[in-house]
């Protein structure tokens, strides 16, 4: 504690007739200050599972540095010098953005630290050192949607190559009609199949948790692909191999690989699954608008956009429409006249 600081709560506590150990100070002074292996340790049993995920790989860079560092050891000039360390071993890819992305994931992670050691009054806020590391500028995304005849192309290496075409063609056909993440695929349950309404349960990004209409045909591979390979007895996932093991994100790498070998442009766009998720929520914007869009797309309102956005959030009813228009096929949720943008048939009546 500073001579000034000290002084000050000297003359407070003569005022009030109590002494300067009694005065709060903002965090708390008993406590044992742990290190970042010690509370990152903590973290990890006690923040939620999808959370600690992200973090992971950048707790590790931190725990390798500063494993025996207390937390109010580093300035943050100190966190700074880290985190451009951590930049400039990023690896580098044709669709890389100079190691930005892996400098603002460890600031994220700094501040995940540091904002759970304020709420535990490990340190106050004004002490809090990751507040004042800036993150990178972001950039404008390269991400773009993809032509009718790339996401054909894609389609067609799903289901020709590999050693299992039939789980590659539904992981490409579910992010072609979900628009999902790669998350919501993965962690797509069969508690999760509403076969009757053709809709699919989503877990994603937040925790968020969404019903997404997808097209007749769709769930009736997905529920053929969970009664093929040993049912609800071998695993309560979706997406599964032959041998009924749930399948991980080593597919999605593996999948992306094989498109990247066959597809030249593919390969120079570094594209993956969430490039399919762009094309589709792309789409819906132009042929819809951005409230059917982003309901979806799952986003959830964001910004100061008033209070409109509230009483125009698209409809489940809506967003089946648009599956509709982008399959082709009926889905029983949507209504029987189409969307005012859809097709006209002969004479301009709708179809």
């Amino acid at each position: 504690m500073s001579d000034d600081l000290t002084v000050a709560l000297s003359l407070i506590a003569t005022r009030l007739g109590v002494s300067v150990q009694h005065l709060p100070t903002g965090a708390d002074s008993s406590a044992k200050m742990p290190t970042f292996a010690e509370y990152i340790a903590k973290l990890r049993t006690s923040l939620p599972t999808t959370t600690v995920k992200n973090y992971a790989s950048y707790w590790r860079v931190i725990e390798t540095a500063w494993a025996t560092k207390r937390l109010d050891e580093p300035s943050s000039t100190e966190i700074s010098e880290l985190v451009q360390q951590h930049r400039s071993r990023a690896v580098v890819r044709s669709n890389s953005r100079d190691g930005r992305g892996a400098a603002t994931h460890m600031v994220a992670a700094f501040r995940c630290i540091y904002k759970h050691a304020e709420a535990d009054r490990l340190i106050s806020p004004s002490d809090n050192p990751a507040q004042k590391v800036a993150k990178p500028r972001r950039l404008k995304g390269s991400r773009h949607a993809l032509t009718r005849e790339q996401v054909i192309e894609i389609g067609q290496v799903a289901a020709t190559t590999g050693n299992d075409t039939e789980l590659d063609s539904l992981i490409v056909r579910i992010h072609i009609e979900a628009a999902c993440r790669r998350a919501g695929a993965l962690n797509l349950e069969v508690s999760d199949l509403e076969p009757q309404d053709c809709l699919i349960r989503l877990r994603e990004k937040g925790e968020t948790v969404r019903w997404q209409p997808i097209s007749p045909l769709l769930m009736g591979k997905l529920v053929e692909h969970v009664d093929r390979r040993g049912g609800e007895g071998a695993t309560s996932r979706v997406l599964r191999y032959r041998n009924g093991r749930p399948i991980t994100a080593r597919r999605y790498d593996y999948l992306s690989g094989r498109i990247r070998a066959h597809l030249p442009w593919a390969a120079r766009l570094q594209v993956s699954a969430h490039w399919i998720r762009h094309t589709t929520l792309t789409y819906v914007e132009r042929e819809f608008n951005e409230a059917i869009a982003r309901a979806y797309a799952g986003h959830a309102q964001v910004g100061n956009g008033g209070a409109t956005p509230i009483y125009t959030r698209a409809s489940i009813v809506e967003v089946a429409e648009a599956l509709v228009a982008l399959t082709g096929q009926p889905h029983p949720l949507a209504r029987a006249v189409r969307h005012p943008l859809a097709p006209r048939g002969p004479g301009g009546c709708n179809l």
